[in-house]
């Protein structure tokens, strides 16, 4: 790739510079940098002092010395990037895991937790958790309606009454209080798919009072329910009528049925935008989802309970051909047997196939083969039901960032951003500061992560420096737990965590509390 001509621009030391004779811990000099808010790159030098970017301006004009010194030549040098949708606490909890090395080798230096209305309960047991044995990346907290729904009324299908709404309401209060930056919803899986529009507006006023976001995987995002524009509108009323603002999580169009959609759904948005509310987005660069194969196939009211209420209604002759009819439409949907791809199981003979291999190897249909395979155990499928042009199509919005949705069994996890970089910069498709920009400063502003996502002075040292040439993912469907290369350095709060390459093996993440930004901003 060709690199553009840079400019050298002189530099204000904002605020005053650091004495001529006080030592830096790290100078980074002679990369491209790239802050995350402008749109050209400049030549200049990078200071950092413990956690916090302490200079930036030309390297020449102030005589200090560094403990650490960084040549970025050939490089380019970036905010660290936020993911604003993974499932990255379920390493972040165990202490092997918690290193967080598939998101730090994308360059990501912060994860949003919680997503899909399934969050870690309660927030300060996972945040004491965390504290206690040390993580690799800095660490957001979502709330999970689905999780505060079940907390207080368990899985089933039915409207809470107005005692269980105000229980709900006081444990989103607790974990509001606890840090959380917002809520987030699966309204597409159960528990979340029970609730009505009511329910979460009402719950959504509770985080509008902390200022929190609304985080939505949206009820249907191709033709399973409500359809894909109907649960767009749904989220912008939520937004509207709660006041919270809107970022709806991995935005797509699924199924055949719903392919060049994403017109129609960008005029929706854009004009939710111009009417004053605040409405984002979030996206991952591949033409596959990814979800449990019980989400993905099975009826919602044949599951409400429960996975064992499921099974007993599978086993009653007078449901079990509604479950099944059911299921086989579903399957449809997500564009047949032969594109559901079984990407993590229980059982791992499983793991590689597609339902339809499956189905033919059993003997079964496809609809009886999913219950098989479920009756073994958890199954996760990736379906490869989106088109090219939805993809890219919502890529070149303004208003959608970067986002991996990582889970164990999809490349994702692993890949999202540098194949961003690889395919769609490379490729043309965006440009390399619209890329960095809405994968690190716009994802802040939209979580309202202050003091990060930008190189500016006095903003936390969230620091990436990247080969342009090699920066790439390597994982695919075959091998989704490949480690992304071209990431040369990773500075998480002002602590090296990736050493030309290398993890140092130092856990450098904080955890993020949005009531304390007032303050310090972590705990």
């Amino acid at each position: 790739m060709k690199i553009p001509i840079l400019i050298l621009i002189a530099t204000v030391c904002l605020g005053g510079c650091k004495p001529k004779d006080e030592e830096m811990d790290i100078l980074i000099k002679n990369g491209m940098v790239y802050d995350g808010l402008n749109k050209d790159p400049q030549l200049v030098s990078i200071a950092i002092k413990e956690d916090t970017i302490a200079y930036i301006g030309n390297q020449d004009e102030v005589k200090f010395s560094a403990k650490t010194i960084i040549d970025a030549t050939g490089l380019i040098v970036a905010p660290g990037f936020i993911d604003p949708h993974t499932h990255a606490d379920r390493d972040l909890k165990n202490s092997k895991e918690s290193h967080n090395k598939p998101f730090l080798y994308q360059g990501i230096t912060t994860v949003v937790v919680g997503n899909d209305g399934s969050s870690p309960y309660p927030i300060s047991k996972y945040a004491n958790l965390y504290r206690e044995h040390g993580i690799g990346t800095n660490v957001v907290f979502l709330v999970g309606q689905g999780t505060i729904r079940e907390q207080v009324i368990g899985k089933v299908d039915r409207q809470p009454n107005h005692d269980e709404l105000e229980r709900m309401k006081a444990l989103l209060q607790q974990e509001m209080q606890s840090g959380a930056f917002g809520m987030s919803t699966g309204l597409f899986y159960a528990p979340g798919s029970y609730a009505t529009t009511e329910e979460i507006i009402e719950l959504g006023k509770v985080v509008a009072t902390f200022h929190g976001i609304y985080d939505t995987h949206l009820r249907d995002e191709g033709t399973y329910s409500i359809g894909l524009a109907t649960s767009v509108k749904e989220a912008i009323e939520i937004g509207k009528e709660s006041g919270m603002s809107v970022h709806i999580s991995h935005i797509k169009c699924l199924g055949k049925k719903v392919w060049k959609q994403s017109d129609s759904i960008i005029q929706i948005i854009d004009n939710a935008i111009k009417s004053g509310l605040e409405v984002t987005a979030s996206q991952y660069p591949y033409l596959a989802s990814a979800t449990g194969l019980q989400a993905a196939v099975v009826p919602r009211w044949a599951e409400s309970g429960g996975k064992d209420s499921l099974f007993i209604r599978y086993e009653d002759a007078n449901q079990r051909s509604w479950i099944l009819d059911e299921t086989q439409q579903n399957i449809e949907l997500r564009g047949g047997p032969e594109k559901l791809l079984i990407v993590n199981a229980g059982q791992k003979d499983f793991v590689g196939k597609t339902i339809k291999e499956l189905s033919e190897s059993m003997g079964l249909p496809p609809n009886e083969t999913v219950f098989e395979v479920l009756k073994k155990g958890y199954a996760r499928v990736a379906s490869f039901s989106m088109d090219p042009y939805d993809v890219e199509n919502f890529m070149k919005q303004e208003w959608v960032v970067t986002a991996s949705d990582g889970n164990t069994g999809h490349p994702r996890k692993y890949g999202t951003f540098p194949r961003k970089y690889k395919y769609y910069v490379k490729g043309g498709a965006i440009k390399l500061a619209d890329f960095i920009n809405r994968s690190s400063s716009k994802t802040a502003q939209i979580f309202r992560i202050k003091k990060r996502g930008s190189l500016v002075l006095g903003n936390y040292a969230d620091i990436i420096i990247f080969d342009p040439e090699t920066f790439g993912d390597k994982a695919d469907y075959e091998d989704a737990f490949q480690l992304s290369e071209g990431l040369k350095f990773s500075i998480i709060n002002g602590k090296m965590t990736i050493d030309n390459g290398t993890f140092t093996e130092n856990l450098n993440g904080r955890i993020l509390k949005k009531n304390d930004y007032e303050n310090k901003s972590q705990f």
